[in-house]
């Protein structure tokens, strides 16, 4: 498969494309004015604790408080080991779901920079459990009191009207390793399938970690093997090792000089980033459009990922770099509710607060044999389409996808395992079910950030995001009861009635015997007139 990454940067935008086999996969944005925050890591101030949600709100500078749950907290419990727990979340994907865990298995999985342990100045106090379900959670108001400092990391970026989500499990990210302070164990990612290089590297990574006689270095951390680090040398990770040591060192001697709510740790720039977290070996080029960011891309790579420079390129050209493989189109087409497959079937996908649900249709495919053999195929060709779609508009949470209705149940095993395959690329955690009884495939996608509508678009002004409009007969009859209204109010001579174009055309044509009759009924003469800027629901019944 060949692979490649255009990076375009402008002074206030910089724009990521991922390119396989000629067709854009994923889209990545960062502005200046919008940052994204996973893997900041922030001196934070408890401003309240709700008990009912086992939970607080921690400011961290930003217009909203942010969030930090109870089961995100560090606290060392009597007789439990926390190694036992990233061990279990690293090597078994099923223990990974709200629990105070999932940080790790999603840094295994090289998903995103989540996680780690607090340092704070005094020992919190072991906290008494309470019970809910069935399961042990130790009581907010134990582990956090109003007015505390409290040194977190952003895990999930602020969404819709939704602050951004913390954990005080801090992780310290590299190229090759993810740095777990306070946490004395080895992880490696479950990507990694050879048995014998999981162990090779796990034998590596745990003799580094055990210090010389007389070395005051601290002993209480442990580190996640990436992916990236499958075949390279103990020289590499050994330098990864120390460089992460060396950042969280600089860290810890911050925190005790910080202001509350200020940040102190910023994760690398997005070019960077992309850098350090997606290029892999089976990237053949990635082309810079700005000489600026490539100088600084290249020093970054000769420090940690010497095999990669050879492969980053200044791209000089006068044609726009998001041109080379029609990126931008693609782009705007990812903003429309329709997709259209090639066979002439498409899809609708609609994103919501709660959930995102795609709806598959045979459209114009007719198919040449039968029906079920022509639903069969629409739905295949569907499933390749919706695990591309979810990447390039980066869509997440709850995903409910309506297949065309299959009566043969190894048709419904064969789209099922067509579509596993293909999110086996997407570098989010998913998890997809069976086909329900109502013929629905439910699946999660983890969601960090914004999806790419969100980021590029705002709702609409006119219908304030319902993608519906009142029609100018619904309004007429809305200004009917609203100068039936304002005649027993107010006492003039006369009303005027200011509304859009296509409502004044619509009271002077289809309406007019309604008008007539009202102000006979009312009166008093109605004048209207058009106002430009009023968009179609909006209008004002004035009394003169």
């Amino acid at each position: 498969m060949n692979q490649e990454i255009l990076i375009n940067v402008t002074p206030r935008e910089t724009r990521v494309a991922v390119v396989e086999n000629g067709v854009l996969q994923e889209v990545y944005i960062e502005r200046t004015g919008r940052r994204g925050l996973v893997g900041n890591v922030y001196k934070g101030w408890v401003s309240r604790i709700l008990p009912g949600m086992q939970a607080a709100f921690i400011d961290i500078g930003l217009e909203r408080t942010a969030f930090l749950h109870a089961s995100d907290i560090s606290v060392t419990v009597p007789g439990e080991d926390r190694r036992d727990k990233v061990q279990a979340a690293v090597h078994d994907p099923m223990t990974a779901n709200n629990s105070a865990v999932a940080w790790v298995h999603d840094v295994a999985d090289c998903d995103t920079v989540s996680g780690a342990v607090i340092e704070q100045s005094g020992q919190l106090p072991k906290a008494p459990e309470i019970v809910l379900e069935g399961k042990k959670e130790h009581s907010i108001n134990h582990l956090l009191r109003e007015g505390q400092d409290i040194l977190v990391q952003v895990v999930k970026d602020p969404l819709g009207t939704k602050g951004a989500r913390l954990t005080t499990h801090i992780t310290i990210p590299s190229r090759y390793l993810v740095l777990m302070p306070d946490v004395h164990t080895v992880g490696v990612s479950q990507k990694i399938e050879s048995e014998e290089e999981r162990q090779r590297l796990k034998n590596i990574v745990t003799s580094f970690m055990t210090p010389p006689p007389g070395d005051s270095r601290n002993t209480s951390e442990g580190f996640i093997v990436r992916t990236a680090a499958e075949g390279v040398t103990e020289e590499a990770l050994r330098a990864d090792m120390e460089f992460l040591r060396r950042v969280w060192g600089s860290i810890r001697q911050r925190i005790p000089s910080m202001a509350a709510h200020t940040i102190v740790h910023e994760d690398l720039p997005l070019a960077l980033r992309i850098l350090r977290d997606l290029v892999a070996s089976a990237v053949d080029k990635v082309r810079i459009d700005s000489r600026e960011t490539y100088q600084r891309a290249v020093q970054f790579v000769e420090k940690f990922i010497p095999d990669l420079v050879s492969r980053i390129e200044y791209y000089p050209g006068e044609r726009p770099i998001f041109d080379l493989y029609s990126v931008e189109d693609e782009i705007q087409k990812s903003l429309e509710r329709k997709v259209q497959l090639k066979s002439g079937g498409y899809l609708i996908i609609d994103q919501t607060e709660a959930m995102t649900t795609i709806d598959v249709n045979t459209g114009a495919f007719v198919g040449h044999r039968n029906l079920e053999e022509t639903i069969f195929k629409t739905n295949l060709e569907a499933a390749q389409a919706i695990a591309r779609q979810l990447r390039l508009r980066n869509l997440g949470g709850i995903i409910i996808l309506d297949f065309i209705d299959m009566v043969e149940e190894d048709h419904k095993r064969q789209v099922l395992r067509v579509l596993e395959k293909n999110m086996e690329r997407d570098h989010a955690k998913t998890s997809i079910s069976g086909v329900s009884a109502l013929g629905l495939v439910e699946m999660t996608r983890k969601r960090t950030r914004e999806s790419l509508a969100h980021v590029l678009c705002a709702p609409c002004p006119t219908c304030a995001g319902r993608g519906l409009l009142k029609t100018p007969e619904t309004v007429c009859y809305e200004i009917f009861r609203e100068i039936l209204r304002s005649t027993r109010q107010f006492d003039s001579n006369q009303l005027l009635v200011l509304a859009s174009q296509s409502v004044v055309d619509a009271l002077l044509e289809e309406e007019s015997t309604s008008i007539a009759e009202l102000e006979a009924f009312v009166g008093k003469p109605i004048k209207f007139q058009v106002e430009a800027l009023y968009t179609q629901e909006q209008f004002d019944v004035v009394p003169v």
